[in-house]
């Protein structure tokens, strides 16, 4: 039978949605520089009105900028997930399980004090299959880096 245990990458790494990343940070600069043209050649505006154009170009890329944010990196001392607004450090010790169900839109982690922790910088969105070797890959650090073998399931 073959091996289907993923080789556990070096540390520190970084997991991320790249194509999403991508695509998010170039529709936040077309946005700024589309929004903002349009304000500045439109004719009978004044200055306050194009500066108004401007402000809301920012903060329409401040927010697809802000979507492209998710991450997760693992380091030798534990994961740190960078979600939209929030950033938790965890030791590896804390993480029991890492999941990415069919459906999920992104990776959860089950954490030691009974909560789940999302993190959005394992999402399928645009390319599943990264997505899919990148939650294997943190599952296989965060049982190899806890020290305790994987939970069986309750019944």
């Amino acid at each position: 039978m073959p091996d289907t245990t993923p080789d556990l990458p070096a540390l520190p790494v970084t997991f991320r949605p790249g194509r999403t990343r991508v695509v998010l940070s170039v529709l936040a600069v077309g946005t700024f520089v589309t929004i903002s043209a349009v304000g500045m050649l439109l004719d009978g505006l004044g200055m306050g009105e194009r500066l108004s154009f401007a402000l809301t170009a920012l903060v329409l890329a401040g927010v697809l900028f802000l979507l492209a944010r998710p991450r997760v990196t693992a380091d030798d001392a534990g994961v740190t997930v960078v979600n939209l607004t929030t950033k938790r450090r965890l030791a590896w010790a804390e993480i029991l399980r890492v999941n990415l169900r069919q459906g999920d839109p992104w990776a959860f982690l089950d954490l030691s004090d009974g909560t789940s922790l999302p993190a959005l910088g394992i999402q399928p969105g645009i390319a599943r299959q990264r997505a899919i070797q990148d939650a294997r890959a943190l599952r296989a650090l965060a049982e190899a880096r806890s020290g305790a073998a994987p939970e069986a399931p309750r019944g």
